[in-house]
């Protein structure tokens, strides 16, 4: 009786047992199959944590997590960039479908088996999947950013009243290369989605060109010179020119130029003319007579040059030269010599053709401010790099050489002042300066031509001045001193 009941409990504890593992592992195989339906712990989608959550809610989290702003620094400023508007996007169904295909694509009793021992599963790592437009996101830089932002640099200011310039203020741009990589790492990022810009610093701008006519201008108007003067400058790295003409504190037109007494100034015309024509080998004699020449602007060694030129026709083949370089106002009609014959009577340029203004120019020389500036910058660009039209229109007789040895002969121009007085001690100033006694006895025509090697730059200075009663020294020289100094300053703002 005993054993009967013995058997019968023993049967159903059993049958309890049986019923609770079943039940249990009935409970256990519903949650894991319900947690089978969303994303194991320890899964991230592009960096972004979506252990227990749905597809749906795991899209939902992607989505808050990478449209979310990206926080850009530059400078001061704090620009929140919407990645949509820079034409970014995430591709969320390529990554739920790799999610889901990790999610489901293993053993399903192999999976219950770790779940009903509290196996932890492995770390899965789904990609990020997106696309940016490059174009799109440099566009939003330059417009949204650079033009709002960017500090461009300030130039140096003319000093009323004087011959120098106040500096200016540096400057900073975006840089755009660097913002791109930065920023497009930053979208791809789930976390660091701040960014500090970068951006270029830029030293302060010279002054625009501009602004040295105004100043170069202001001193002639506020000296007490209350002629004529015709001024050319040209910036021998950049081409660019300034170039005008006042007479009495008005300023005139330079359309056509205004036609000056080209003085010894012409002697560069007829140097760069005997070395066209007779060639840049020259013994110890030619050396010496073109020495003095230039250097001591010696009128018996011109005619000398002249004659070796051509005997009887000198003057004109350097007219001839001037006017092969597109030089139709330079003219010289004779020698220097006291009652030499004028080969050119009557000779009628644009330029003397003006009836609105008289120099007086010489009938015999010629020549206007524009006309040797360019001639300077030609022989400049020759001597430089073979350039200019001096080469181009004497391609067998020319030579860089030529035109260098040319350069060295008007270096031995020592005379102190005038351009060579604007500039600092040492400066290498290679010109021709030029006045003459008119028949009364007055000198009315003062003028200088040069070349200014300087530190931050090199430039052709050509200035005429006429006086109709008298062109005074004292007042002329400094006129030459201040302008030359600012332009020199302009070119040289951190030395000036």
């Amino acid at each position: 009786m005993r054993n009967r009941n013995t058997n019968t409990i023993l049967r159903g504890v059993s049958i309890l047992f049986l019923t609770a593992a079943l039940v249990l592992s009935i409970t256990s195989l519903i949650a894991f199959s319900r947690q089978r339906n969303n994303y194991p712990a320890g899964m991230t989608i592009a960096g972004v944590p979506v252990g227990g959550l749905s597809p749906a809610e795991a899209s939902q989290r992607l989505l808050e997590v990478y449209t979310s702003p990206i926080e850009a620094k530059y400078d001061a400023a704090v620009i929140h960039i919407d990645p949509g508007t820079v034409g970014f996007s995430i591709d969320i169904e390529t990554m739920l479908a790799a999610a889901d295909l990790s999610r489901t694509g293993g053993s399903f009793w192999g999976g219950f088996w770790d779940f009903i021992w509290s196996r932890t599963p492995p770390e899965t790592q789904i990609p990020l999947s997106a696309t940016i437009s490059e174009e799109r996101l440099r566009e939003y830089l330059q417009n949204e950013i650079a033009s709002r932002y960017d500090e461009p640099p300030a130039p140096a200011q003319p000093i009323p009243g004087g011959t120098s310039f106040l500096p200016g203020a540096p400057g900073q741009t975006l840089d755009i290369e660097r913002a791109v990589l930065l920023i497009t790492d930053a979208l791809r990022s789930p976390t660091s989605r701040s960014v500090a810009l970068s951006y270029i610093r830029s030293s302060a701008a010279r002054p625009t060109i501009d602004n040295l006519e105004i100043l170069l201008k202001q001193i002639i108007i506020t000296s007490n010179f209350d002629g004529l003067i015709g001024f050319y400058m040209m910036d021998l790295q950049t081409g660019q020119e300034v170039h005008f003409a006042i007479n009495n504190k008005q300023e005139i037109t330079v359309e056509p130029d205004v036609a000056f007494t080209a003085s010894s100034t012409i002697k560069v015309p007829i140097v760069a003319s005997y070395l066209i024509n007779r060639g840049s080998d020259l013994d110890a004699q030619t050396a010496d007579i073109i020495s003095r020449v230039l250097g001591r602007s010696d009128n018996s060694a011109t005619d000398l040059v002249l004659e070796r030129i051509d005997p009887t026709n000198g003057p004109i083949i350097v007219t001839q030269n001037m006017e092969a370089l597109g030089l139709q106002s330079t003219f010289l009609g004779g020698m220097f010599y006291l009652g030499a014959p004028n080969l050119l009577p009557g000779r009628i340029t644009p330029s003397n053709s003006r009836t609105d203004i008289f120099t007086e120019p010489d009938p015999y020389s010629q020549t206007t401010a524009a006309e040797m500036g360019i001639l300077l910058a030609d022989i400049y660009q020759c001597a430089q790099n073979g350039g200019g039209a001096l080469i181009a229109a004497f391609p067998d007789k020319v030579s860089p050489a030529t035109c260098q040895l040319l350069i060295d002969f008007m270096a031995q121009d020592k005379l102190g002042s005038l351009i060579q007085g604007g500039v600092p001690d040492g400066t290498l100033v290679p010109h021709k300066h030029g006045y003459v006694l008119s028949r009364d006895g007055v000198m009315h025509d003062t003028s200088d031509v040069g070349i200014v090697y300087s530190p931050g730059g090199n430039f052709v200075l050509s200035i005429y001045t006429y006086h109709p009663v008298q062109n005074i020294w004292d007042i002329t020289n400094p006129l030459f001193v201040d302008l030359t100094q600012a332009v020199y300053n302009y070119f040289n703002i951190s030395i000036q």
